[in-house]
């Protein structure tokens, strides 16, 4: 076995906290020059849901006595959490992140970072950071997830949600809070709504195409509108959530059900209702089109559009449709279900 270096074992490495605060940059000094890291061929690694990425991290020459360890600065609070850390012959993981993540060794140089099963909220910033005594150095990439942010508010209306509750709603619905950089990539995809919504980070935004009187005037440039940080407790407002690929399919049952036997149809099949993420993601990646409304697990009733036509709402652009959140007794839609794989 190839070895990157001579250690004891790894119990003699220092153990790191929990976390740290990742310092952002005050000024912008020209970055120093690396003496044992290979720059990475490319700032960011594009993944789905569900897949295996790899993070390149490759050493140019082998120092003495040092360590190299991962970290992940979260978008929510840019705090840096410990992955990996390893001296060569040992390693160690740490946190959230342990049972899916290994170094890939391909050859001893290499120290890069794969993380298999790829989830939603594995998406940010990663920092490989060779650790020398006097010479510590680092590069860093983005993992960002191939996706689809949607608006989402409860049955009872508009502007509900304090932080904790928008990021409750969303993970219920098979997605995670969106992130600016994801919600800003949405609005340069054609996302236009004029609710503002929290994000991941404790701000508050709403993305507008086309300006309006109701959305701020028309005066005002078409962006990302921003509402900047509110009180994550006693401010309300809407979600913009995130989901990715999904690992199963999304399928309708014709029939005039009430929302009980909706979820019934579905477990008869061996399957859920479907979450409002899961059916958003099976319209962006596996193009469901279907005309008809359906019910899903909040309970509301939407349908996917991907090939926009007159007897199908009549809009012009694809899209997923809603109804809103009719009576639950009403026998009126079919049902949306989730198998997974």
């Amino acid at each position: 076995m190839h070895r990157l270096l001579l250690l004891g074992c790894l119990w003699l490495l220092p153990v790191p906290p929990a976390s740290s605060i990742f310092q952002r940059p005050t000024g912008s000094p020209a970055p120093p020059r690396l003496q044992y890291l290979l720059e990475p061929p490319y700032a960011a690694v594009h993944t789905q849901r569900g897949a295996t990425a790899t993070l390149p991290c490759v050493l140019r020459a082998l120092p003495r006595n040092y360590q190299v360890k991962w970290s992940k600065v979260e978008p929510s609070n840019y705090r840096e959490s410990i992955i990996i850390i390893t001296n060569g012959l040992y390693h160690k993981n740490y946190g959230p992140l342990s049972p899916r993540v290994r170094l890939r060794h391909s050859h001893r140089y290499d120290a890069s970072l794969t993380i298999t099963d790829v989830a939603l909220e594995d998406e940010g910033r990663y920092r490989c950071q060779l650790v020398n005594g006097l010479e510590d150095e680092s590069v860093s990439l983005m993992l960002h997830l191939e996706g689809i942010v949607f608006p989402y508010q409860p049955s009872n209306g508009r502007y509900k949600f304090n932080y904790n509750e928008a990021k409750q709603a969303c993970e219920q619905q098979d997605s995670r809070l969106a992130t600016y950089q994801q919600l800003y990539k949405a609005w340069t995809e054609g996302l236009d709504w004029c609710n503002a919504g929290w994000i991941l980070d404790g701000t508050v935004h709403y993305p507008i195409i086309n300006s309006r009187e109701p959305c701020g005037g028309h005066l005002l440039l078409p962006g990302v509108r921003t509402y900047g940080a509110r009180d994550k407790q006693k401010d309300r407002f809407d979600a913009f959530c995130f989901t990715s690929a999904l690992q199963g399919q999304v399928y309708f049952i014709r029939g005039h059900l009430n929302f009980k036997e909706a979820g019934q149809a579905c477990r008869n099949h061996g399957a859920a209702i479907a979450k409002v993420g899961q059916l958003y993601s099976a319209w962006k990646f596996s193009q469901l089109d279907r005309c008809d409304g359906g019910w899903l697990a909040d309970g509301s009733v939407r349908y996917p559009i991907t090939t926009p036509r007159e007897r199908c709402g009549g809009l012009p652009d694809p899209g997923v449709r809603s109804f809103g959140f009719p009576s639950k007794e009403l026998r009126t839609y079919g049902t949306y279900c989730f198998a997974g794989k």
